[in-house]
C-alpha cells in the first residue's frame, strides 16, 4: 500500500498540509466536513448528559461552544494534527454524531474517538461510522495502528470496537479532569496487518468507491 495520499502528502505526519476533508459513503451514512450550520444540532445532541458523561465533552454544552469546535477543526485537519467528521444520516440528512482520528506527530499511529447523539443509540450507526473511518486511517493515511480509549463503564463503545477488529489492550485508572472523577479507562488497539488479514479473511472494509 502506497503509504501517501493522492497528492503525495503523508496525512499522518503534522509537518505537511493535508489534502481536502474526506468525504466517505456508507450503507446509511455520509462522513462529510463540519460546518457552521451543524453548530446547532453539535449542542443539541453533544449537551446531553448522558452522552456527556461517557466521553470528554464539555457539560454543560455552552452557547457558541460548538460554533468554535467547528471552526478549530479545519485548522486542524489542515496541519495533520486530527481529521473530525459529521455522521450524518443518508436518509434525511440528519446529523446523528461525530468521529475523527488524532494523528500522534511523527508517527504512524492515531487515536479515534467518536459519539453519537441518544437519539441514535442502538441503531449501528458508531459501528458502521467507526468501520469506515479505520478504512480510511488503514488504507488512505497509511497508519500503521489505530487505538480507541473508553471509560469501562461504557459498555456500548466496548461492543463496537470489538465488532470491527479492535483487541483489549489493557487499563489504567487516572483522574479525568473534564468529569471531575477517577476513571478507569480501557484501551483498544487496531494494527495494520491485523486489519488486512481481516479484510482478506472475510471482507470487512467500507463498500468500494467510499473515499
Amino acid at each position: 500500500m502506497n503509504r501517501t495520499g493522492s497528492d503525495g502528502t503523508l496525512p499522518h505526519r503534522p509537518d505537511v498540509l493535508m489534502p481536502a476533508f474526506p468525504r466517505i459513503a456508507t450503507a446509511r451514512l455520509v462522513l462529510r466536513a463540519f460546518a457552521v450550520a451543524d453548530a446547532p444540532a453539535v449542542q443539541r445532541l453533544a449537551g446531553v448528559r448522558e452522552v456527556a458523561d461517557q466521553t470528554l465533552l464539555p457539560h454543560p454544552y455552552a452557547d457558541g461552544m460548538a460554533e468554535a469546535w467547528i471552526e478549530s477543526r479545519r485548522a486542524a485537519h489542515e496541519c495533520g494534527e486530527a481529521t473530525d467528521l459529521a455522521i450524518e444520516r443518508v436518509l434525511d440528512g440528519t446529523l446523528v454524531g461525530a468521529i475523527g482520528l488524532a494523528f500522534e506527530p511523527g508517527r504512524a499511529r492515531a487515536k479515534l474517538g467518536y459519539w453519537v447523539g441518544a437519539p441514535f443509540w442502538g441503531r449501528g450507526y458508531a459501528t458502521e461510522a467507526a468501520a469506515a473511518v479505520v478504512t480510511y486511517g488503514f488504507e488512505t493515511c497509511a497508519l500503521e495502528r489505530i487505538w480507541a480509549p473508553r471509560f469501562r463503564g461504557n459498555a456500548a463503545s466496548a461492543r463496537v470496537l470489538e465488532k470491527i477488529g479492535f483487541a483489549h489492550e489493557g487499563c489504567r485508572r487516572r483522574f479525568v479532569a473534564e468529569r471531575a472523577r477517577a476513571e478507569t479507562v480501557e484501551q483498544h488497539g487496531y494494527l495494520r496487518w491485523e486489519y488486512y488479514a481481516r479484510v482478506a479473511q472475510c471482507g470487512f472494509t467500507c463498500e468500494p468507491g467510499a473515499f
